[in-house]
């Protein structure tokens, strides 16, 4: 089985509404979908949605390299993932969700090959799972009515985006927790708004509060700050944009400076290496979320398949799906009833694209 075809989509993904964080705002998830095909007639499907502030990649840019790795895996054995992603990480390792694209979509042909879902492919089992849902950074009021909606669709957990100055998020910490209720568990996440002592200052208030854990609360690459924030802190802390890839998340690990691991596949290149994160999670002991960013169902099915695979992956936040105005997969990840992520039994990712509205994007194709 070799390579004969890859295709390169630019996909624009309209948002409800403008979504903020700390680090920006999104109101056009500008994804790419790649699709590649083999001489056999099995395809597979990938999606990168790049995020200037966290990869350091956008569309123009994803696209253009994705239009290079399409061309150096024609001709090439699909089913070796390991050498194929090797070789694409030594050329491009400065585009980690360019890459995470083509890995899913090799995986998505290997299930295929092996008519296996890529979490049994990746060893896993078939176990419940349960996503939170994320209110964005915005009036206190606004965040709070909005956390009251999810709670009122069934979501377990809340995820709130914080990261300005203390006495805003705090506003807007209170009056998310008002809505709630005071035990209905939240997750909070500063992006790297804050530094170290207003990290200390805004999480020591919050003993009493449901808060499950604080994400990222200070600069990514400020490790001896985040161990003095985890030090410090009343509430666990996750490591997000501080770990990209399993080197990443050894120095964690060395440095003491993090209680939770977040994975996602847009940072680490794909499959391969978040797994290699996880089973480096397991051996330490440290709990994992398997997290997103604004991609569609496409991306958020191989998401969710990592997620099944692993037991140490405690949290999941692949919510961002909900986000957008259309959806063009076809199966793939649904939300069931109280945040339960129900993956379809079928080999490979078990999801499509939708050709109609693939017809509708600008393309580039490659030929062997």
């Amino acid at each position: 089985m070799v390579i004969n075809r890859v295709v390169v989509y630019k996909a624009d993904i309209k948002m409800k509404h403008p979504f903020r964080i700390a680090l920006g705002v999104t109101d056009v998830s500008k994804n790419v979908f790649v699709r590649i095909d083999t001489d056999e007639g099995i395809y597979g499907l990938g999606e990168a949605c790049p995020f200037s502030p966290v990869v350091g990649e956008t569309q123009e840019s994803s696209l253009t390299i994705a239009r290079e790795i399409g061309r150096f895996l024609l001709g090439r054995d699909p089913l070796a993932i390991h050498d194929r992603v090797r070789e694409i990480e030594q050329s491009f390792p400065f585009n980690p969700t360019t890459r995470s694209a083509f890995d899913m979509a090799l995986y998505d042909i290997l299930g295929k090959v092996a008519e296996l879902p890529v979490y049994a492919l990746l060893g896993g089992r078939a176990r419940e799972v349960l996503t939170d849902c994320t209110v964005g950074l915005d009036e206190p009021d606004k965040m709070a009515a909005q956390a009251a909606v999810l709670k009122q669709r069934g979501f377990p957990v809340i995820k709130v985006k914080l990261g300005t100055t203390l006495e805003e998020d705090w506003k807007r910490l209170e009056s998310v927790v008002r809505a709630l209720g005071p035990h209905f568990p939240i997750r909070i996440d500063a992006n790297q708004g804050w530094n170290q002592l207003q990290a200390i200052r805004f999480l020591e208030k919050t003993v009493g509060l449901p808060v499950e854990f604080c994400e990222q609360p200070v600069p990514a690459w400020n490790l001896a700050a985040l161990r003095a924030v985890r030090e410090r802190s009343p509430v666990p802390i996750m490591a997000d944009e501080s770990l990209f890839n399993a080197r990443d998340a050894l120095r964690l690990l060395s440095e003491r400076a993090c209680d939770y691991f977040n994975i996602k596949l847009a940072k680490s290149g794909g499959l391969r290496e978040a797994t290699k994160i996880a089973l480096i999670a397991e051996t330490a002991g440290i709990p994992c979320m398997v997290g997103c960013m604004t991609e569609t169902r496409l991306g958020l099915t191989a998401s969710a398949h990592l997620a099944t695979a692993f037991p140490i992956v405690r949290f999941l936040d692949l919510d961002g799906s909900d986000l957008h105005l259309v959806d063009p997969v076809i199966s793939g990840l649904e939300y069931g009833e109280n945040g339960r992520i129900l993956l379809p039994q079928k080999p490979g990712l078990g999801a499509d694209l939708d050709q109609k509205f693939l017809a509708r994007l600008e393309v580039c194709e490659l030929r062997r």
